[in-house]
């Protein structure tokens, strides 16, 4: 059984490096000690199972993670597959589609980068800003013939929440069952329309970049989730805030992994979302997805 009883967040990164490629050391998210304390407060407040979903590309370090849960006490998913086109490995180049498919098979069965922690879950696979590249799309080809191997449920990026639609339909024309896949930062569309739309598909959505009010305020999160509880379309949605630099992170100054419980749930409270909704989906929305 992949997660373990207790809340979990759906799309996190206990360890990331995009520095190469964004050439910003703040994306180096290697924070080992002052990531081990945040876990730990998550465990205070009931967090029990992390889904790490960082792959090939973004500078894994699956032994780094495993020592971060023993020392936290959260339990962390672990994941294989390759992300968008700006942080592609190589080989996604030069590999077939069963090739790169196979690296992720072995990952699955075997071990992650010559370890014997094995991924659970298949991406984050990414698609670019309103278009699939043709690399993409062969990360997406690959990761539908993994799917249908192990079984491991698939999890996505969209670029600022566009483009989720064409991935559902790339998933359904390949006959991927769509109770298996789950469309990610789909809060950043802004336009509960669009994700009900993805909703009525079948798939699992994602509100996972909590708390980047840069990107969107959190005051758009509460009016789409009003739309979507009213629409009684609540038992597929996940919650996450996707850290992913050392300046989200609380000792930098940042919201930290704390704020959503600390100050987003209190919001969702506050303003309309009812309990048995949270707790779906903080609680038995991911149970449901990944124990399947």
């Amino acid at each position: 059984m992949p997660l373990v009883d207790g809340m979990t967040l759906m799309h996190e990164h206990t360890t990331i490096d995009l520095s190469g490629v964004k050439q910003n050391d703040d994306c180096n998210l290697n924070c080992f000690e002052e990531t081990i304390k945040e876990y730990q407060v998550l465990y205070e407040q009931g967090i029990r199972n992390i889904v790490d979903v960082t792959v090939m590309g973004m500078k894994r370090n699956p032994e780094y993670v495993r020592k971060v849960a023993e020392a936290s006490g959260i339990h962390i998913i672990q994941a294989t597959g390759c992300y968008t086109e700006r942080f592609l490995p190589d080989f996604v180049e030069t590999d077939t589609i069963e090739a790169l498919a196979e690296r992720m098979i072995q990952e699955i069965e075997v071990g992650i980068d010559g370890t014997d922690i094995k991924a659970e879950i298949i991406g984050e696979i990414g698609s670019s800003k309103n278009q699939m590249t043709p690399k993409e799309t062969k990360v997406f080809e690959a990761a539908v013939l993994a799917h249908k191997k192990t079984g491991k449920p698939i999890t996505t990026h969209t670029t600022l929440g566009t483009y989720g639609h064409e991935q559902i339909e790339f998933f359904k024309e390949r006959g991927v069952d769509l109770s298996r896949v789950v469309i990610g930062h789909v809060d950043l569309s802004g336009n509960a329309d669009y994700v009900l739309h993805m909703l009525k598909e079948g798939v699992y959505v994602e509100f996972d970049t909590v708390g980047k009010e840069n990107y969107m305020p959190d005051q758009t999160r509460l009016e789409m989730l009003l739309k979507i509880q009213e629409a009684g379309f609540t038992d597929k949605v996940f919650l996450s805030l996707d850290i992913t630099r050392k300046t989200n992170m609380a000792y930098k100054g940042g919201i930290g992994y704390h704020y959503l419980m600390d100050t987003f749930v209190p919001m969702l409270r506050a303003g309309g979302i009812e309990e048995s909704f949270i707790e779906k989906m903080l609680v038995h929305n991911p149970h449901t997805f990944m124990n399947q």
